[in-house]
């Protein structure tokens, strides 16, 4: 039931978009490669039998599929869930506004809802485009600071996951406050999964290189852990290593994470987020939203 859910949410996408009237945005549309709509998972393990459910969840991953666009743009990447990303394809103007328009699209079929509910979105997308904004400050040298790293990835990453969950709580008439928090520690929990994945995963399911991260100017929480348990030499050398891609670079920084056991490190702090966000719904017996966690974290590598 949850695939047909999932293929009506991808139905209801296409024909928003078909609505802006432009044989030129469905060419670039056509292009772009659905995820594994995590968000919409989420929300419809809360509110499975709403008749507005599909719709918000078409929304809300309007949204992401728009965040990822200009993220695309902004770390300069060609590849996108193993695919040539929208601007290697089109360039980067026309990446730019089809993203303007996914969130247009999804702000115009968002009016048609809830004060409460558009009012929780549109505030997330605040904090989203603010966590884009430190993203790319952050990226300009070497951060020290966990808790910049913490602030920007809450923003980035988990409001929209926290959103979603809120979202679809007020739709279910549940306490939204929950779902929000479980949402939040579950989006924080997904990042450092996330982050974990670019250092430890397999290249081949990646569908991009290891390590290409900190290649690109993010200090994620892998490296926090690592330069934190390092000598001052050392330190300094990883730093050195800051924004360049090269062989010998990802070897000495693959033997560090290996030596400072920063995977096991890295995957307790995304274990703690993923216990505070089962905590928060303790009593709300909804075993699809333990099961989204216990996937997300026991996963392989």
């Amino acid at each position: 039931m949850k695939e047909y859910m999932l293929l009506e949410i991808e139905k209801k996408i296409a024909s928003f978009i078909e609505q802006v009237d432009s044989s030129f945005v469905q060419e670039l549309f056509a292009k772009i490669q659905h995820g594994k709509m995590l968000r919409s998972k989420l929300m419809l393990a809360i509110c499975p039998k709403h008749p507005d459910i599909i719709t918000l969840c078409a929304i809300i991953e309007m949204i992401q599929i728009a965040s990822l666009l200009h993220d695309d743009v902004i770390d300069e990447a060609h590849i996108r869930r193993g695919s040539p990303s929208i601007n290697a394809v089109f360039g980067n103007k026309n990446a730019i506004m089809l993203g303007d328009i996914f969130y247009a699209q999804a702000f115009l079929k968002l009016t048609s809802f809830d004060r409460n509910i558009a009012q929780n979105v549109a505030e997330c997308v605040v904090r989203l485009s603010r966590g884009e904004i430190h993203d790319v400050v952050m990226g300009n040298s070497f951060q020290e600071s966990k808790e910049r790293y913490f602030s920007m990835i809450e923003d980035k990453t988990a409001s929209l996951i926290a959103s979603s969950a809120k979202s679809a709580a007020i739709l279910a008439n549940l306490d939204s406050e929950k779902y929000y928090t479980y949402g939040l520690n579950l989006g924080i929990a997904f990042q450092i999964i996330d982050d974990l994945l670019d250092v430890f995963g397999d290249e081949k399911k990646l569908g991009k290189p290891a390590m290409s991260d900190y290649a690109e100017g993010k200090t994620t929480l892998p490296y926090l852990l690592l330069y934190q348990s390092l000598s001052q030499a050392d330190k300094q050398k990883l730093k050195s290593y800051f924004r360049i891609s090269s062989m010998e670079a990802k070897e000495w920084i693959s033997e560090k994470m290996q030596e400072k056991e920063i995977f096991e490190k890295t995957q307790d702090m995304a274990r703690f987020f993923a216990n505070k966000a089962l905590e928060s719904i303790e009593g709300e017996n909804n075993l699809k939203l333990e099961e989204i966690i216990k996937n997300m974290i026991y996963r392989e590598f």
